[in-house]
């Protein structure tokens, strides 16, 4: 197992676009939440890039030190649950229109956000997904 630095130049050397930090990705995918839950207006493009944040942490749990996966894991799972409360699971079927989804373990492809307003809204709606109206927040 790896630590932190090795883990996040590892990362990178695979494709990621830069050596990422824990510590950065669990930060942005809080960030995102936050968004989430006040009503993620952008488009389905910069969603489904958004997401990878937590595609990133998933990757590095395979490699990290078991101490650095214990002292983490608290932390990411309240997020997930947090993620979990603000979206709705579809199975993948509205995002799977815009965009091939991965493999079922990474199961926040298969949510969308609750609040559906701006362009992700009006993309989500039409191909059926559920939501809520911003305006009726």
């Amino acid at each position: 197992m790896a630590t932190e630095t090795e883990v996040g130049e590892l990362l990178h050397q695979r494709g990621w676009r830069k050596t990422f930090t824990v510590t950065e990705r669990v930060n942005a995918w809080g960030a995102l939440i936050g968004v989430i839950e006040r009503g993620y207006g952008d488009d389905v493009c910069e969603y489904t890039n958004d997401l990878y944040c937590r595609n990133w942490l998933h990757e590095a749990w395979l490699l990290l030190d078991e101490h650095l996966v214990q002292l983490w894991t608290p932390r990411i799972k309240a997020l997930d649950d947090q993620y979990k409360a603000v979206t709705v699971d579809d199975d993948g079927q509205a995002l799977d229109q815009f965009r091939r989804l991965p493999g079922p373990d990474l199961w926040w492809w298969r949510r969308h956000p609750r609040i559906l307003t701006g362009n992700l809204g009006r993309s989500l709606r039409s191909v059926g997904a559920i939501g809520i109206d911003a305006d009726q927040t």
